[in-house]
């Protein structure tokens, strides 16, 4: 599938764009009393997100690529959870009383290894502390290998009302050289017993790029998600990077497809779910017709944010738990990374935040030009600049990599209006990557 173009825009080794500028950017110099300056400026009238990362689960997925400790026991989890409800406290010290949240994620690692009752006392607090909205969605990530019943009951019971099923791959021999064995059965179960106590809007994520996985596995794990009917999939390409993730080091190099067997396997996957009625949302989402993604993608209003894509509307979000980003008014904002400092600073009183990034006007310029590439493979360079009260020179007056890219055939420029071709709507990150002031990276 198009080597030559793959190779030269080198896209396995762009950001995704989650969040612009990206984490490689940000620096110790916006800390902890940054980090309460910005929150304290939150505008009381106006919605934020939460998202609050629990970094459990009870075994290693060797393709991980996310901040997780692993445990057997339950201390670790009850004594993280005692730290989290100090640093809600800390954090609703500082904000508006009673902020208005639309939206609330818990991510992970595996956030359901928390205890029924324990769970349902964390959404309390939350309660106390914010204003949750009676309509806000509250979403949480799902291992069904360790779901229950009674974790199922306690989810609804505190007004969770979207579940995230981390699934991969549905073949054997991948899930064998992934070390997440997870039968067909497990995840049906676990989508049943959502459904029965009334969390109906299931996800599901799925990778592509795996060990010894081939576009007839790609496909068949496609069509027995299918046949469970979630209404979101995320199709993620998996990004091999053991120098940095040391439990990637357990992957045998050489059963890893290369980036055109890659871009075939992504093509299948996302043919097979449209072919099932899924609408394509930006670069690696898929969803239900009806489904407030859809929705947000046609009107215009999709966004990105650090967990991919969202119909989330909040331009604030409030991070909770080791490693967690936050988006605030002036900036982004990460806690520390390893569990003990992140409690060290937490029981000492003080916010969590390691590091971060201040927001120039240039910067949010580009995000929102980025954002929009991103969610709609266009975007008006000029009407954003005008927007932001920006002059749009500075961006179209360094056309290097967008003529390239017009040449190449991969985009269409006129008058500052530029749209990614269909064909090689796969490429938007190297497009993105165009008004990324800080990449440095030449082309292959």
């Amino acid at each position: 599938m198009q080597t030559s173009v793959l190779e030269k825009y080198c896209d396995a080794r762009l950001p995704w764009y989650t969040i612009y500028p990206t984490v490689a950017q940000f620096s110790t110099v916006v800390g902890a009393e940054a980090c309460e300056k910005w929150l304290q400026r939150l505008p009381v009238n106006e919605s934020v997100s939460l998202y609050f990362h629990v970094p459990f689960c009870r075994s290693i997925c060797w393709y991980c690529g996310f901040a997780r400790s692993i445990t057997r026991r339950d201390s670790p989890i009850l004594e993280y959870l005692a730290v989290l409800r100090k640093e809600i406290e800390l954090v609703g010290a500082q904000v508006p009383q009673r902020l208005p949240v639309s939206d609330v994620h818990f991510g992970g690692g595996t956030p359901t290894l928390i205890e029924p009752a324990q769970f349902g006392a964390l959404m309390e607090l939350l309660r106390r502390r914010f204003a949750v909205s009676k309509t806000a969605a509250i979403a949480v990530e799902i291992d069904p290998r360790t779901f229950t019943l009674a974790t199922s009951e306690a989810l609804a019971a505190a007004g969770v009302n979207r579940a995230s099923l981390g699934v991969q791959s549905f073949d054997p021999i991948v899930q064998k050289a992934i070390n997440r064995v997870q039968s067909e059965a497990q995840t049906e179960r676990a989508v049943e017993m959502l459904r029965q106590h009334g969390v109906i809007r299931i996800n599901f994520d799925l990778i592509y790029g795996l060990p010894n996985q081939t576009v007839q596995s790609c496909v068949q794990t496609a069509t027995t998600a299918v046949a469970m009917r979630p209404d979101r999939l995320a199709v993620f390409g998996y990004a091999h990077v053991p120098s940095f993730k040391k439990n990637q080091r357990l992957i045998d190099e050489a059963t890893l497809p290369d980036s055109p067997a890659r871009a075939e396997q992504a093509a299948a996957m996302a043919n097979t779910l449209i072919a099932a009625g899924y609408r394509q949302i930006g670069l690696d989402h898929f969803a239900l017709p009806d489904d407030e993604l859809t929705l947000a993608q046609k009107a215009g209003r999709l966004r990105r944010n650090s967990l991919g894509y969202s119909a989330d509307t909040c331009h604030k979000v409030i991070g909770f738990g080791p490693s967690a980003i936050g988006r605030l008014g002036d900036g982004y904002v990460q806690n520390e990374v390893e569990a003990g400092s992140y409690s060290d600073q937490i029981n000492a009183r003080r916010l969590a935040t390691a590091k971060g990034y201040c927001l120039s006007l240039e910067d949010r310029v580009r995000a929102a030009i980025i954002e929009r590439l991103m969610c709609d493979f266009e975007v008006d360079v000029p009407a954003i600049c005008i927007t932001h009260g920006f002059a749009p020179v500075p961006f179209l007056g360094s056309p290097e990599r967008l003529a390239m890219l017009a040449e190449d055939g991969i985009v269409e420029v006129a008058k500052g209006f530029i749209r990614v071709r269909q064909e090689h709507r796969f490429l938007t990150r190297a497009v993105a990557a165009a008004f990324d002031a800080y990449l440095g990276a030449p082309l292959c």
